[in-house]
């Protein structure tokens, strides 16, 4: 299932989003997402596709602090995730303005009883990390963005399969290492999205971090001494690397870095993002991400579609 889903994924950008009760939608500026494991994903992606658009992620119970004139959305793949629910909840009780995206379940219920603006995203039963594509396109249709819709809407000329010898190689180079995935600022969703198809698909743990911060602490746990060497040898460096479109600065700090963690015979590796746009250059690293999570989960023998310990937790819970 996640391999189709993954040779399947530019087709999500075919998606025509309906916005139901549009005529309820205001104008807003700011907006924010309401939204757990895959559903909260969209916004840091459209957050590196516009910078200057204005909304962030809300990854818990309730709500965050709200400037005036925020639009909350509130989005669930299952429509049934608890946090977002409590959330949703919270600002019905405080007359918040309110839209929401979801495949169903309590939430889309939710919007269509109480005659909320909403959209629904199909439900093709892929997990809602897999779901990418859709939401990105809803939550944009929510946000008035169209101009990013119609750059994002030529991605179905993306071919998935041309990715995924890349991919395999590159799990089978990380093969006993912890990944660990520098971007630049510009990149931070990407890089955050890399991090949880590794966790989630690959079932390994994964990391990230951000360029030029990581320079001013994090690298510093790498300088390998002696004392303490054994504690970086299982480490695998992914540089996520845009040297057409990152601050020159940033993209010397890249070079730099490199250098010095393989002077410290640390293992590195430079992706370097190819595209035209820089939707292009995000979504094809995502679907490199996919063929690499499959790939490292098949290596290990384990099941790239379930997340079982999330299932199991949630039981606890």
């Amino acid at each position: 299932m996640m391999r189709e889903a993954i040779q399947n994924f530019n087709k999500q950008f075919e998606f025509k989003p309906e916005l139901v009760n549009a005529d309820k939608l205001g104008n807003y500026k700011q907006f924010v997402v309401l939204g757990m494991g895959g559903s909260n994903l969209a916004a840091t992606i459209i957050r590196n596709l516009k910078p200057s658009v204005n909304i962030r992620s809300h990854k818990g119970y309730g709500l965050p602090e709200l400037e005036p004139q925020t639009l909350v959305i509130a989005s669930s793949y299952s429509g049934n995730t608890e946090e977002t629910l409590d959330g949703v909840n919270q600002a019905q009780s405080q007359g918040l303005p309110l839209a929401v995206i979801s495949t169903g379940g309590l939430l889309l219920e939710l919007a269509q009883t109480n005659n909320l603006p909403y959209i629904e995203i199909p439900n093709t039963h892929i997990q809602p990390r897999s779901a990418l594509g859709f939401d990105v396109l809803a939550t944009l249709k929510l946000i008035g963005e169209t101009e990013l819709i119609s750059e994002v809407s030529k991605l179905t000329s993306l071919n998935p399969q041309d990715f995924e010898k890349q991919g395999k190689a590159l799990a089978k180079n990380m093969q006993d290492h912890v990944p660990v995935i520098y971007a630049s600022c510009n990149y931070s969703g990407l890089a955050y999205n890399w991090k949880i198809k590794l966790n989630e698909t690959g079932k390994v743990p994964a990391f990230f971090n951000l360029l030029p911060e990581l320079n001013h602490n994090e690298m510093t746990g790498f300088d390998v001494q002696k004392a303490s060497r054994h504690l970086s040898q299982n480490f695998h460096f992914l540089f996520l690397k845009d040297s057409k479109g990152d601050h020159p600065r940033v993209v010397k700090r890249f070079e730099v870095l490199e250098k010095l963690y393989k002077d410290r015979g640390l293992r590195v590796e430079v992706l370097e993002l190819q595209g035209a746009s820089t939707a292009e250059k995000i979504f094809s690293s995502l679907i490199l991400a996919d063929w690499t999570a499959l790939h490292t989960a098949e290596i290990y023998g384990h099941e790239s579609e379930q997340v079982p310990m999330v299932e199991e937790f949630k039981k606890l819970i």
